[in-house]
């Protein structure tokens, strides 16, 4: 597979995760709490470089570059991913109160603080509302991300690269 079309299959999955958790929240009804708007984030993030990727089309130094974009963006995803995986292990006497939504606190707070509580997840981000397989939401969130983080390692290093080996 070259790096153009690994790319567009990339967009595409991310692009359809992210149609999943907007299925999930509109049809569903489910309340995305802080950190699930942070692991979407990351998804958009690996998405817009996996799209600019396959639309580019790079050569080899390109294609490492975007790797290198496609693991960071993913990495920052997995954190995002596993905090809301450890803050769901906790014990119920030490899980953070729940906040505000994510609308309101946009409305009402300035972004930086937004973003600290964002980061530091509430109680609504302890709460497990939907399992499939075993895992939660950041559960299948973590796969998909470190997927795609190895993917973006593996992109880095030489993979979907179209150099042809020489015999």
């Amino acid at each position: 597979m070259n790096g153009r079309a690994l790319f567009a299959l990339v967009f595409v999955v991310c692009a359809g995760l992210l149609g999943v958790a907007f299925y999930m929240e509109y049809v569903v009804g489910l309340e995305p709490c802080p950190l699930c708007w942070l692991q979407r984030f990351g998804f958009m993030g690996a998405g817009l470089v996996s799209l600019v990727a396959a639309l580019h089309g790079p050569g080899q130094t390109g294609m490492r570059v975007y790797g290198l974009l496609l693991a960071l963006t993913s990495g920052a995803g997995l954190g995002m991913a596993g905090r809301q995986l450890w803050l769901q292990s906790l014990p119920a006497d030490q899980v953070p109160a729940c906040g505000p939504s994510v609308d309101y606190m946009l409305e009402v707070f300035p972004l930086s603080e937004v973003l600290m509580t964002a980061l530091k997840g509430t109680g609504d981000c302890a709460a497990v509302v939907w399992r499939f397989l075993g895992l939660s939401i950041p559960g299948w969130s973590a796969v998909f991300f470190a997927l795609l983080i190895v993917l973006g390692v593996l992109t880095l290093f030489g993979l979907g690269s179209n150099k042809k080996p020489q015999p």
